[in-house]
């Protein structure tokens, strides 16, 4: 099968198309035949290395985290889904590799897709809308009438992020361009802040939460809007220790992650906030929920650009350059 694999990690690589072996499933996974992939900014940041210390993938290894297809075989030990089934997922960590023909999965990861979506469409989902699950429902535990502020609304976090808060009952203010204020507003925003032209630290007070996808600076203004006891989840770092033992990351990393925490911890708890970073994880059960959203319309997809298989590297470097509203995906099949 034809699959994009990382040889050499570094921003000026590009991915290979290389013929490689055709999976054979495990015990409880299954193979997908993939026909459509999701592109993320994270697929960069792992072909760049940044991300080596926390998923130290050995090269060559296959790239891609979001995956919508059919299953074409069934591990001896796997029972929820059988060959024929259309469904979607984020494959786990150092299991990726959705940039490819096809790929095993383990079915705990998987979940059906949604029948009202195109494979196209279901394949912007996984990664952005787990990310956004966890976030809101896992760390927030938003409620019916409270203020949050996402960062980024026009992206493919953001444009998900928002309607899911809505879907919450929550007050959503959000940054974006101007040219893609009226796209958020569909989306239910509640505050549109024009990053460009305004700065949202003078505009915005007394919220509850902050979704943070920026940089350090964009994070430690977005402090000053919080009240006291208020939250901040960051997807876009510094890693903390809680976060390394979550996923039971060895004492050294820990000792890294807390020296690169400690300005930002410092801060919440100078103010009486509180921080969390956010590396989301697969998850076919919150999937499944995520799934029924998509298909009673609570949530619809917001898509840029489909680019064909052939295109994957014109794909990413579209990602890269931060001009997509809403999710890009790589037609497969």
């Amino acid at each position: 099968m034809r699959a994009f694999t990382v040889n050499r990690y570094g921003k000026k690589e590009t991915l290979s198309l290389i013929q490689v072996a055709e999976p054979t499933p495990k015990d409880s996974e299954v193979v997908v035949q993939v026909h459509a992939s999701g592109v993320n900014l994270l697929d960069s940041k792992i072909r760049d290395g940044e991300f080596k210390l926390l998923l130290p993938y050995k090269t060559p290894f296959v790239l891609g985290h979001d995956v919508a297809g059919i299953v074409t075989k069934v591990g001896p030990k796997a029972n929820k889904f059988k060959v024929g089934d259309e469904v979607y997922a984020r494959p786990a960590d150092f299991h990726i590799g959705t940039f490819a023909e096809y790929i095993a999965v383990d079915e705990r990861d998987l979940a059906p897709k949604p029948k009202n979506l195109t494979m196209e469409e279901a394949a912007s989902i996984p990664l952005v809308g787990l990310t956004a699950w966890q976030a809101l429902v896992e760390k927030m535990n938003i409620q019916k009438g409270q203020k949050v502020f996402i960062q980024a609304g026009s992206g493919g976090v953001g444009t998900f992020a928002i309607q899911l808060a809505k879907h919450l009952g929550a007050f959503v203010a959000t940054t974006t361009s101007a040219a893609n204020s009226d796209l958020v507003k569909s989306l239910g925003a509640d505050v549109v802040i024009d990053y460009k032209t305004q700065d949202f630290e003078t505009i915005l007070s007394d919220y509850d939460f902050v979704l943070n996808s920026q940089d350090g600076k964009t994070l430690e203004k977005s402090l000053n809007i919080l009240k006291p006891n208020g939250k901040v989840v960051s997807i876009s770092g510094p890693p903390d220790v809680e976060f390394a033992n979550e996923v039971g990351l060895s004492w050294f990393v820990k000792i890294i992650m807390r020296l690169l925490s400690f300005g930002i911890k410092k801060k919440v708890k100078k103010l009486h906030l509180n921080y969390n970073f956010l590396f989301m994880r697969a998850e076919g059960k919150q999937l499944s929920e995520i799934t029924s959203l998509l298909e009673t319309g609570k949530i619809r997809p917001i898509m840029d650009k489909v680019f064909p298989f052939e295109q994957t590297n014109e794909a990413l470097a579209y990602v890269e350059s931060g001009r997509a509203k809403g999710k890009v995906v790589i037609k497969v099949k």
